[in-house]
């Protein structure tokens, strides 16, 4: 049983390096702002979680897998408020074409026409 689950957490590292990778080419590859935001953010967590869950299989440790869960809480929580801050900052700075957007929520609450609704 403990040779199944070392193979199976060495899989699980290997796939969320794999991700690792293919999120810095991303990064590297991609032109637009927003696609580099998703290269960087989507991808990138999903790969740090396959090595976290591979390295808790592979240490079979309480305090360890408490201590992992507690990065991957951590991560989960953050990415999506800095692709968030990094989208923001794109747009004010003119990074981003606005003529390719069909609608631009943030432009409109910017100037100050800003619909209320639900």
């Amino acid at each position: 049983m403990s040779d199944v689950l070392d193979v199976v957490a060495g899989v699980l590292v290997v796939a969320g390096a794999a991700f690792a990778v293919t999120a810095g080419v991303g990064l590297l590859r991609f032109g637009d702002l927003w696609l580099r935001i998703h290269a960087g953010s989507k991808p990138q967590v999903l790969g740090l979680l396959l090595v976290l869950l591979g390295t808790a299989l592979h240490l079979r440790s309480v305090a360890a897998s408490a201590a992992l869960l507690l990065v991957a809480v951590f991560q989960v929580l953050t990415t999506p408020v800095s692709a968030h801050v990094l989208a923001r900052a794109g747009h004010r700075s003119g990074a981003v074409p606005r003529a390719g957007l069909r609608r631009d929520d943030l432009a409109a609450h910017e100037a100050g026409d800003r619909e209320d609704g639900p």
